[in-house]
């Protein structure tokens, strides 16, 4: 009788056992299949990537400065433009900022994370503008409505840090939290200038015929790192104010620059006839991340990668494989995690999402 209870418990466990350990493998396995799905031969300083959006255009992604949260700009749940969105850097606790009405772009947090800022057209008009016209070929449209505003978290209590004729976006905030560097047309070109917190004591830094923009300080506060297009043919300078006074430029050569966070000091990183944008530094402050399609080898240029330079030009490294887009990287602040956007392991053609990654030198 006790034998054959024993037995039978036994058996009973075993049962168990084996059930754990199978579903232990299962996890396991699904674990791996997603990194290994997420992940490319080559990106030896990427590690465990995991997707923290899942569908429809998700871009610019970028953390607080307490490293737990990242704000982006996404088109989702039907919208016919991007909004703004904040969630937890696991991916939790999505919720939208801006108002719903217009475009918006480039948003960023406040030091102390009470306050972020974004660009909006919605001050122009409440409907989403009208997408580039690409029958002119591939441009970027400028939309004049946009204006920088700011906001609490939750997206109330929105004001006007900008107002003036023109484009004014692409804001990012200096580590220490008391500057702010943007893009502006407000004097006829496209410049970056910089201003204090509260929109005060603006200060145009680039003078060059051209577009500069998509600028970061470095992690000392005392550099700034910018993608730059600076024609010297005069037909192709012409060219792009012709375009400029219809709102568009032709994003198709862009270049690493970098200059004195006062505007001095203006040097060329990367010399490589590419469309190179997005750049950020490394926490050291002695290399650049960036995107481009310098390695692209299709011919309509479309694959963009991640890369990494030194800031003074040499020892470029590609850091991304997938043969797609990869692109808008930003380190952490304790330099330990990647956020950038990417179109791999898309549910469907043109998703972009936000992946994160754990950095390895």
């Amino acid at each position: 009788m006790h034998e054959n209870r024993n037995r039978t418990n036994i058996i009973e466990n075993m049962k168990k056992l084996y059930f754990a350990i199978v579903v232990i493998i299962t996890l396991l396995s699904t674990v791996f299949a997603q990194d290994s799905s997420l992940s490319v031969a080559g990106e030896r300083h990427l590690k465990n990537i995991k997707q923290l959006t899942f569908g429809g255009e998700n871009a610019e992604a970028y953390f607080s400065f307490d490293g737990k949260s990242l704000i982006f700009q996404s088109k989702r749940d039907g919208r016919l433009c991007d909004q703004i969105y904040s969630m937890n850097v696991d991916g939790s606790n999505v919720h939208m900022i801006s108002t719903g009405e217009g475009r918006t772009t480039c948003s960023y947090f406040f030091k102390g994370g009470k306050k972020v800022l974004y660009a909006s057209t919605f001050g122009g008009k409440k409907e989403c503008p009208p997408p580039a016209d690409y029958s002119k070929g591939y441009v970027w449209a400028i939309y004049p409505d946009y204006e920088i505003y700011t906001a609490d978290p939750d997206g109330n209590h929105i004001k006007n840090l900008t107002n003036s004729p023109g484009y004014d976006a692409e804001a990012t905030i200096s580590p220490n939290g008391k500057k702010i560097i943007f893009t502006s047309e407000r004097d006829g070109d496209l410049e970056l200038y910089s201003m204090d917190i509260n929109g005060k004591n603006i200060r145009r830094l680039t003078n060059e015929p051209g577009y500069d923009g998509g600028a970061f300080f470095s992690p000392n506060n005392k550099m700034i790192v910018y993608r730059g297009s600076h024609p010297t043919d005069p037909a192709l300078i012409q060219r792009d104010k012709d375009f400029l006074r219809q709102h568009m430029i032709v994003p198709i050569v862009f270049e690493v620059w970098t200059m004195n966070a006062d505007g001095s000091n203006k040097r060329q990183v990367t010399k490589l006839n590419a469309a190179s944008f997005a750049p950020f530094f490394t926490p050291d402050g002695k290399k650049i991340i960036f995107c481009t399609n310098y390695f692209a080898t299709d011919k309509q240029k479309r694959n963009f990668d991640l890369a990494l330079i030194n800031i003074d030009g040499t020892g470029l490294e590609r850091i991304t494989y997938n043969e797609s887009f990869d692109g808008f990287p930003m380190f952490s602040p304790d330099g330990k995690k990647l956020v950038f956007a990417s179109n791999r392991h898309d549910a469907k053609e043109g998703d972009t999402n936000v992946f994160i990654a754990d950095w390895v030198d």
